[in-house]
């Protein structure tokens, strides 16, 4: 799952609770908010526009500070903002609220870490056409209250530099880079991913276009064209500046690759990554071999070959692009039933959101994944699985991707909206979980290890072709478990990789294209996360289920699961042990 910038946090988190307050009862969520409000207010001292996408309010009129001086004013504020923290650790004795404390200071100083290592270590690069776009859509959404879409009109009259005497945003991203073309040693981005970005630069440049005509605002005509003429001048300047300084290799410094796994959350060394991945590839792939010559045998394929069988599921069972939302709604319906059924986790008492990418949301993002709404002063607005649009050939037929299909789809419902993601996101909406566990203690181990956990709960219950490609699915998180930390090592090509993907995956072109993107300059470090996160899960689940025997409830833990929010494996794994296990004892 990827989500849009600044989506994780908690309903919970009140800007009004004061940081020095002490713990009472009940309390203990109200004063640990307190002190994710001084975390969340340093946010929005630089980057408003993530501020108010989690729903803090104040912000939309604001815009990302790229002023010089950038990186020691955010740093000397990190370092205060600490110093606050730790003196509430020393105050502060409910346990709670110490543990909330650790989450805040741990997700202080891994994104300190992370600033110096990318100041000592990279040259500047910013999207700005993307960044814009972003920018604008967290405010022009269905789930945003209209009446803080004119906001969206000031916001990029700043953006162009129109009003206050402020300085266009491609100026400052310029000069952001160019104050550091001299220093020695920097590694510029990678050409690919420059190229990539200029390549689609028109659809984000036209959606934002696309999003004002969508509403009823007026006046925004004239600004729109001048920031869409400064956008294209900066994007002719990428191409002049950047591109000659751009790196050729996709791999990043040994270092930043290091920090990029532990930021995604993966705390192992590439090389166990690398072991424990091929081990769960080949015990997948033998459940696939055994698999696959049932479906052929119900299908008529005259074949027992998996990969062979899976391309002709994708053959068969093409949905059509007008039919794409009625059939994922049907899926959904049919997947809560079988969760009711089988007693594995409490549904919420509402319907989920499903709805299809615009086509700049397909740019941004060509991936299904979750869409989700503010959670700060959330007003009933909940998580939306979108699904990226499709395109037509020439001939009126659609253009079918990897999750286009009928027996995908099951899974990849039950990854991203239930029993997975939008589970997992309205659970805190509704919980009123602590912020700092919805959002500071959020990495990807934690959320798109529930994910590929969610898909395992549901398999047994699918249907046969539908429970091959649910492995498939697996297949891949445990290939992307050892080919990112192989790839960023050296130890394989990118082609040898796309090979593999298509080859011995059963994926299409496009999806390997974009997986081996993924782990070479798009977010490198991030796709061990799956796999790693559901060794978690799986492993909790088996140790819960030796201490309770007859006395596990499925539906229990995963309810108890969810109820703690994104906390990290180890914290959750103490909160299950220390908490839901001796419950269901007594």
């Amino acid at each position: 799952m990827t989500t849009r910038l600044g989506s994780f946090v908690a309903a919970a988190c009140m800007f009004a609770f004061a940081a020095g307050a002490t713990a009472q009862g009940g309390d203990w969520v109200a004063v640990s908010n307190g002190y994710s409000a001084l975390v969340l207010e340093e946010i929005a001292g630089f980057s408003p526009e993530m501020a108010g996408s989690l729903g803090a309010d104040g912000f939309d009129e604001r815009i990302q500070d790229l002023e010089p001086g950038l990186y020691e004013r955010s740093m000397a504020s990190s370092e205060a903002l600490l110093e606050k923290l730790e003196a509430g650790l020393e105050r502060e004795t409910d346990p709670r609220v110490r543990q909330d404390l650790g989450i805040l200071i741990k997700s202080v100083e891994d994104n300190m870490t992370s600033s110096r290592l990318e100041r000592e270590n990279m040259l500047p690069y910013i999207n700005v056409s993307q960044t814009v776009f972003s920018g604008i859509r967290a405010l022009i959404d269905p789930q945003v209250d209209r009446e803080r879409y004119p906001a969206a009109i000031v916001r990029m009259q700043k953006y162009a530099g129109v009003i206050d005497g402020l300085t266009p945003i491609t100026e400052l991203a310029r000069r952001h880079s160019e104050e550091r073309f001299d220093v020695d040693g920097l590694v510029g981005p990678y050409r690919g991913e420059v190229e990539q970005d200029l390549e689609r630069a028109e659809s984000m440049i036209n959606g934002i276009r696309e999003l004002f005509e969508g509403t009823d605002l007026e006046g925004w005509e004239s600004t729109y064209e001048t920031l869409a003429g400064q956008l294209h001048d900066y994007n002719d300047w990428l191409r002049d500046e950047i591109l000659p300084r751009a790196r050729a290799d996709y791999r990043l410094p040994a270092v930043m690759y290091a920090d990029a796994l532990r930021n995604w959350g993966v705390d192992e060394d590439p090389e166990v990554l690398i072991e424990q991945g091929t081990k769960g590839y080949m015990d997948i792939r033998n459940e696939m071999e055994a698999l696959a010559p049932l479906i052929a045998r119900e299908k008529g394929y005259d074949t027992d070959d998996y990969r062979e069988v899976i391309a002709l599921l994708k053959r068969d069972g093409a949905i059509d692009g007008d039919k794409m939302l009625d059939h994922y709604d049907s899926v959904l319906r049919e997947l809560e039933a079988i969760i009711v059924r089988e007693k594995i986790i409490s549904l919420p008492q509402r319907d989920a959101g499903i709805r299809i990418a615009t086509e700049a949301e397909t740019a941004v993002q060509p991936a299904p994944h979750v869409d989700l709404p503010r959670l700060i002063g959330n007003t009933g607005e909940y998580p939306y699985f979108v699904i990226p649009q499709l395109t037509r050939n020439a001939d009126g037929s659609w253009r079918q991707t990897d999750d286009t299909y009928v027996a995908g789809s099951w899974t990849l419902t039950a990854h991203e909206a239930r029993p997975g993601h939008e589970m997992q996101f309205s659970s805190i909406i509704e919980s009123g979980v602590s912020t700092a566990r919805a959002l500071f203690a959020f990495n990807s181990a934690n959320v798109e290890g529930w994910g590929l956990y969610a898909e395992a709960i549901v398999r047994p219950y699918l249907p046969l072709e539908a429970q091959l490609i649910s492995l498939q699915y697996r297949l891949m998180r445990a290939g992307r478990m050892f080919l990112d930390p192989m790839l960023n090592l050296g130890m394989i090509t990118p082609e040898q990789a796309r090979r593999m993907i298509v080859e011995d995956m059963a994926v299409g072109e496009s999806w390997a294209a974009n997986e081996v993107e993924r782990y070479t300059y798009r977010i490198p470090g991030q796709a061990p996360a799956y796999y790693y996160g559901y060794g978690k899960m799986q492993a909790l689940r088996t140790q819960t289920e030796i201490r309770l025997r007859d006395r596990f409830d499925q539906q229990a833990f995963h309810d108890f699961v969810l109820e703690q929010g994104l906390l990290p494996p180890d914290i959750l794994k103490d909160a299950v042990m220390n908490e839901f296990v001796p419950a269901q004892l007594n």
